[in-house]
Formats: structure tokens, C-alpha cells, sequence
């Protein structure tokens, strides 16, 4: 582990959502990051990149000081499976570990050129007709908690916790959201900016430097679309 605790040795990891990647880093300084497109099988992947991203960045796991993992919304398969390889590693390395959730990892990723934007709109797939969006500030704090909303009623959403408020949209439903916005003035798209390990990175040490390394929990938005029946319970 470093003695400076302000530029940690940080494992990122990202899997609840359409892809799996893993970053490692020193401070803010990536050594090296993998990222591999897999909406299915997150269970075979996830480790596999991070074992590969550990030996490129040259570092044993005995090193890393902090774990930084997405706990959704997303995947219900790649949020479990993502806490849990993250909860194995630091209770192996003896790492202090955090949670953040995508929309965080989404907001947090400096854009120099449009950080000027007083509110940010993070819009995330749900994989249905509906987007899970959450508001944030120009400094990156949210704006309220997220949900999950039909896009019929975003404008309402929107309008009423920021007014007209110059809008930055960001996420991986950016377009779909823009598309239900279409009627604001003083947007502006972000393309590409899907959430991945490398977002978790920054809001994972954003909340070490607040000192806020709670245990993580998954953010679900919905109930899973598959319940397990109640057992019948037959005559003797």
C-alpha cells in the first residue's frame, strides 16, 4: 500500500452495465485499463480483466489501498457479480473498498470543455422503455435521487426540479433523453459517455477524499423481471 493516502493504488471495476472493465491506477494516474463489450457472462469476464490489468499495470494485489466498484443501476446479474469479485479482492488485499453508483461515474468525468454547464443530466439504459436519469450540479453533488422515468414525463421531471437551467446530457441513453427534452433550449449532448471503470475510479476517489468509504450496496431502480414462485406445499 502507498504511505500517501491522498494518491491511493486503486482497482476500479465496472460491470452493471453493458460492458466489464477494470482500471488500475495510482491517484488519478491510470496505469492501465481494459474494457470488454458483454452484456451476458459477466461472471467470466470480469476477473479475467482484472487479473490482466493488474500484471500490465506491474503491481501485485498486496498493493492496491483502495477498491472501487458500480453498484448500478444496471444488470442485476453484472451489479452482483461486480460487489462480490470487489468484496473478494479487498478482503484479500485488506483494501478499504467503495461503492458508487453509475450515474456518479458518469457525472464525475472531468469535461474541460463543458464543465461550465450549471446541471448535468445523467440518463442511463434500463433496457425497457423507460431511462433512469439522475441530476447533478456544477459540482457534480445530485440534484435529488435517481429514478426511473417514462420518457413522456422527463420534461415534467426535469422542469421542475431545475427550471430552464442550462442542461448537460450524459449517460448512455443521452439520445433517448434528448430526444424526450427536445422541446428545452440550452442542451447539450454528450456522446460517448457511457459508464465504465474508469468513472468509478474518479467518483471512488472523490469519496475517498471526502472520506466517505461506506459499504456498498447495490441501487436497483425496479424489482427483477424473474421472482422465484413460492413453493406449493402438498398434502402429506
Amino acid at each position: 500500500m502507498t504511505e500517501q493516502s491522498s494518491r491511493p493504488v486503486t482497482l476500479a471495476v465496472d460491470s452493471a452495465g453493458l460492458a466489464c472493465s477494470a482500471v488500475v491506477a495510482v491517484g488519478d494516474t491510470v496505469l492501465f485499463a481494459a474494457r470488454v463489450e458483454s452484456r451476458h457472462g459477466q461472471a467470466e469476464v470480469l476477473l479475467p480483466i482484472v487479473d490482466s490489468a493488474m500484471r500490465k499495470a506491474g503491481l501485485t494485489p498486496a498493493a492496491l489501498d483502495l477498491v472501487a466498484v458500480s453498484v448500478g443501476p444496471g444488470s442485476f446479474t453484472g451489479i452482483r457479480v461486480g460487489l462480490a469479485a470487489a468484496r473478494g479482492i479487498a478482503l484479500a488485499t485488506d483494501a478499504r473498498m467503495v461503492g458508487v453508483s453509475c450515474f456518479e461515474a458518469v457525472a464525475v468525468v472531468p469535461r474541460p470543455d463543458r464543465d461550465d454547464f450549471p446541471c448535468i443530466l445523467v440518463a442511463l439504459e434500463s433496457r425497457r422503455e423507460d431511462i433512469y436519469v439522475q441530476l447533478f450540479d456544477r459540482r457534480r453533488d445530485p440534484i435529488g435521487q435517481p429514478i426511473a422515468v417514462m420518457p413522456a414525463t422527463l420534461q415534467e421531471v426535469v422542469s421542475k426540479a431545475v427550471g430552464a437551467t442550462p442542461l448537460l446530457i450524459a449517460g448512455n441513453a443521452a439520445q433517448r433523453a434528448t430526444s424526450a427534452l427536445a422541446r428545452r433550449k440550452d442542451i447539450f449532448v454528450l456522446e460517448d459517455s457511457a459508464p465504465d471503470a474508469i468513472g468509478v475510479l474518479r467518483a471512488g476517489l472523490r469519496r475517498w477524499s471526502m472520506e466517505v468509504v461506506d459499504a456498498p450496496r447495490p441501487l436497483y431502480l425496479r424489482p427483477p423481471s424473474v421472482t422465484l414462485s413460492s413453493p406449493r406445499v402438498g398434502r402429506a
